[in-house]
Parts: C-alpha cells; sequence; structure tokens
C-alpha cells in the first residue's frame, strides 16, 4: 500500500517537474505581453501629448486690416495705452449702437485693461491670420519660413505666439482668431460639473446604501441592480435626447428660472446650465451607484456586527462604520463619474448648449457653453489657426480634470481608514 502511495507521489512530482519549464516560459512571455502592452499606452498617450503642444505653439503671420499706428495717442503707440484711452479710442471709433451694446453686456467699468485691449485689437486693428505652423515647423524650418513669409505677405508680421497664455485663458470667445479665449466656457464647465456633482453624489450614494444595506434579496431589487448597471453602458447621446424631453421642455419653468421670477419669462427657455448639471448627472449616476455599492460591499461584516453587538441601530452602523470606511471607493468612482461627465458633448449639444457666447455665466439658469462644446466649435472651422486654438483649450481642459482628480484623491486619501 506504502509502495503504491509512494509510486503515485513520484509520478505527480515527476509530471509538476517536466511541466514546470512550460510553465515558467508560459509565464515570460504573458509578462511580456502585459509590459508591450503598458508600453505601448504610455507611447500612444505621449504621442498625443506631443501633438497637442506641437500645435499649440509656432510661427503666425498677422495682417492689420487696420495699422495699429494710426491709433496713437499723443505719441503713446496703442499697447501702451490706458484702460481710459482705450476705452476712449472705442467711444470715438465705433458707431454708439455697437459702443452701447458691448457696455450692456458688461460695462467698461468692470473690465479688465486687458479686456478692453482684446476688443480693441478685435473690433478696430482686426487682425487676420494668413497662414500658421506648428512648433516643430517653426523649430526645424525657422529661416525657410521667415523667408517665405517675407516674400509672400510682405508688409505683414511674422511672430512667434503661444496660443496658450494667460489672456486665452481670461478673454471670452471671440470670431476673431486671435482675440477667442475660453474664460466663458471654462466657466460653464465649472458651473455644470458643480450642478452635476451636486444631484448626482447624494443620489447616487443614497440608492447605494438603500440596496446594500436595506433592500431585501427579491426579484424587484435584482431587476433594479440589473437595470442600473445596464444604464451604465447606455450611449451618452440617450441621456442627451433625455435631458431634452424632461429638463428642457417638460420642466422649462423650472430649469429656465422663470417659475422663481429670476429671468424674463418672454425670453427663457430650458436650454440652461442647470438642465446640463441635471443631464450629466443622469449620465454619472449609475457609475456612482455601482462604484458606491462596491465600496459598501467590501467593509468587512464583522464591523456591522461589532456595532450590533454594542447596540448601534442599523442606521448608525450605517452613518458611524459602514460609510466611514466606505468613503475611499465611493469617492474613487465619484472621480471616474467627474472625469467621464467633465469631457461630455454630445448630451450638451442635444439640450442646446451655445456654440457662440462671450457672456459670462452668473447662476444655474444662464446660457453657456463648454470647454469640450467650444473644443469641436473651433475644429470644425477650415482655418488652421482655429485648430491651434481647440490644442491650447484641450491642455486647458485636461489642466482642469487633472485639479478636480487630485482634490478628489486628497480627499480620499484624508478619509481613508485602516481596518
Amino acid at each position: 500500500m506504502k509502495n503504491t502511495e509512494n509510486r503515485k507521489k513520484r509520478t505527480e512530482s515527476s509530471s509538476l517537474l517536466s511541466n514546470l519549464p512550460s510553465r515558467n516560459r508560459a509565464g515570460r512571455t504573458w509578462q511580456l505581453v502585459f509590459l508591450s502592452s503598458t508600453v505601448i499606452g504610455i507611447l500612444a498617450l505621449t504621442a498625443l501629448l506631443l501633438n497637442i503642444l506641437d500645435s499649440s505653439f509656432g510661427f503666425v503671420v498677422l495682417h492689420a486690416k487696420t495699422d495699429p499706428a494710426t491709433f496713437a495717442v499723443d505719441g503713446v503707440a496703442l499697447e501702451d495705452q490706458t484702460k481710459g484711452q482705450l476705452v476712449s479710442l472705442l467711444q470715438n471709433e465705433l458707431s454708439r449702437g455697437a459702443y452701447n451694446k458691448l457696455e450692456n453686456e458688461k460695462p467698461f467699468a468692470d473690465r479688465s485693461r486687458a479686456e478692453v485691449y482684446g476688443i480693441v485689437i478685435e473690433r478696430l486693428v482686426k487682425y487676420d491670420v494668413q497662414e500658421t505652423w506648428s512648433l516643430w515647423q517653426s523649430v526645424t524650418r525657422s529661416g525657410e519660413i521667415r523667408t517665405y513669409a517675407a516674400g509672400q505677405y510682405p508688409g505683414d508680421k511674422l511672430i512667434f505666439i503661444s496660443w496658450l497664455t494667460t489672456d486665452f485663458v481670461s478673454r471670452p470667445q471671440s470670431s476673431e482668431a486671435v482675440t477667442a479665449g475660453i474664460r466663458t466656457a471654462i466657466f460653464g464647465s465649472l458651473w455644470t460639473i458643480f450642478i452635476t456633482i451636486l444631484f448626482a453624489f447624494p443620489m447616487g450614494v443614497g440608492a447605494a446604501i438603500y440596496l446594500e444595506e436595506y433592500a431585501a434579496d427579491n426579484w424587484l431589487n435584482r431587476l433594479i441592480r440589473t437595470n442600473i448597471n445596464n444604464l451604465a453602458g447606455v450611449p451618452s447621446i440617450i441621456y442627451g435626447i433625455l435631458g431634452l424631453a424632461i429638463f428642457v421642455r417638460l420642466m422649462e419653468k423650472m430649469t429656465s428660472g422663470a417659475l422663481f421670477g429670476l429671468v424674463d419669462p418672454t425670453t427663457a427657455n430650458g436650454r440652461t446650465i442647470l438642465s446640463a448639471g441635471l443631464t450629466l448627472g443622469l449620465l454619472v449616476l449609475p457609475v456612482i451607484i455601482i462604484n458606491s455599492q462596491e465600496a459598501i460591499r467590501s467593509v468587512p461584516q464583522s464591523l456591522r456586527k461589532a456595532s450590533y453587538g454594542l447596540g448601534a441601530t442599523k442606521w448608525q452602523t450605517v452613518w458611524f462604520h459602514v460609510l466611514p470606511n466606505a468613503i475611499p471607493g465611493i469617492l474613487t468612482g465619484t472621480i471616474l463619474a467627474v472625469s467621464r461627465a467633465i469631457g461630455e458633448t454630445a448630451p450638451l449639444v442635444v439640450i442646446g448648449a451655445s456654440t457662440a457666447i462671450s457672456i459670462d455665466p452668473s447662476g444655474p439658469f444662464s446660457k453657456f457653453t463648454t470647454l469640450p462644446i467650444q473644443i469641436y466649435q473651433w475644429t470644425a472651422r477650415p482655418q488652421a489657426e482655429w485648430r491651434h486654438l481647440a490644442a491650447s483649450a484641450i491642455v486647458v481642459l485636461l489642466a482642469m480634470l487633472l485639479s478636480l482628480n487630485a482634490a478628489a484623491i486628497v480627499l480620499r486619501n484624508r478619509f481613508a481608514r485602516k481596518y
């Protein structure tokens, strides 16, 4: 009997030893595959970032429809004039209707000197972009470009510019590429994301708590869980159609602000920041619910039992023990949801985000645009200079996304607990 067992063990041992080289080869092969996929992903992201940065800098030929020297005052060049001088220049050169329109949009007393100077360049000097070159072309073909511009565009100005500047971030949208900015789009994105989080986060966490801690294990609740999982994969354009039907049309009086008497009821409509935020809230709600459920489910049952053993109620257990330990996972899911919402375009196009607006949003009932909408609108134009602006706006959008994610990660680590 013992001999039979020994022979069986020797056979199994020899079989394992004979398979060991092939298993090691398979392990090394898969390790190489995983390493290669990681390297390819990093290279692809690097190439994407380099391509964006390459379009954010470079030579540009500018043609002024009106020579800036003609607007000099008492020997002071246009670029050196004070805000008051620039306002007086606009008042003298523009028609009364055009000047009053600018004053009604935003009083000149409230505008910065840089903003007034941008209006002067846009309305009076009117720079046209004749031709542009990327950063790589500008660095490797500098002499050739200078010779070409001198012969092809005599009298025009060839300069090396950064499309991504502080003025670009602080200027409102404009019909001229030289003076166009993304301030209005940044405020629109921040307002929209704020309302999205304000709506989706408490509802998502509340639904997850109910489904994990209170809901009975029956067919109805299983159906609800299945549908929530399915909703996480629904195309975003469907949520846009839903938002158009419910928030823009059905709830127009509320989402436009007319119900609260905050806007002119004759011109108000539901295509506002509030509608956009609620639509994106519906979009990310399933993601927050699913990730919050997983986070709550990962809290050890021993903590719940210990709480019950000390006489705590169900709600006290959830509030003081389950939620604090699930917060890191819940915030991780929220980070993923916000990352998806901040880059969405299709739902906002459906509900009526503006593609040309120069007035900053002042509240949830304002008309709006967002950075993804702005980028889409610029890339759709045939002129190359708008694609340079779009690349710069992409850099700003990525910076916003990373900043919001970093803040959420700090909060997650702040509330993290060890069992």
